[in-house]
């Protein structure tokens, strides 16, 4: 059996985390396409928390760093009431819909788990096809190998009390947004 081919793995990607109530959208890979998205995803936003990439060209965000609204150095009280963080994934993966994110120096994990709303910036490069993959040095170079990090799928959800409610234990909404080079888009 041959392996997926890149437009494969991201139609599956997508549809995976859609499932897990994650949003996805696919832009090309430049600053001003990224910028683009960054400012529809975080309209009506007055602060975000932004994460310096540690995986994705952080030239891409050269347009979006001029943004007034942007706080890559957030203080504790920040940290308390902006509601969107903008980090990196290093990974994604095709069939569960999940993200990578490593836990860094740049407030990756903050960003990710006590804000509201996480946006999620992930190579299309970096899809892989099963979590597995990300541990394997044939598939993904064993990046999972080398570093802390978390698996994210779709918004925080918990049953625990009775009916399902998101957004208990970490953000209530988890949107996508995978760069996409050269490859054909979806």
């Amino acid at each position: 059996m041959s392996a997926p081919s890149h437009t494969e793995l991201l139609k599956q990607f997508t549809a995976s985390a859609v499932k897990a109530v994650a949003t996805v959208e696919v832009v090309t890979a430049d600053a001003e396409a990224l910028n683009a998205a960054l400012e529809r995803a975080t309209a009506g936003d007055e602060h975000v928390l932004l994460s310096e990439p540690d995986d994705l060209d952080p030239a891409l965000l050269r347009v979006f760093l001029k943004n007034p609204k942007v706080i890559i150095r957030p203080t504790r009280e920040q940290f308390s009431r902006v509601p969107t963080g903008i980090t990196d994934a290093f990974c994604a993966i095709a069939s569960t819909g999940s993200v990578c994110v490593a836990m860094s120096a740049n407030y990756t994990s903050p960003m990710s788990m006590l804000t509201r709303k996480h946006i999620v910036l992930v190579d299309s490069a970096a899809i892989v096809a099963r979590p597995s993959d990300v541990f394997s040095t044939e598939i993904h170079s064993g990046t999972g190998l080398h570093r802390s990090f978390t698996f994210i799928t779709g918004p925080s959800a918990t049953a625990d009390m009775g009916p399902l409610v998101r957004g208990v234990h970490g953000p209530a909404a988890v949107h996508i947004i995978v760069v996409e080079h050269s490859h054909d888009r979806i």
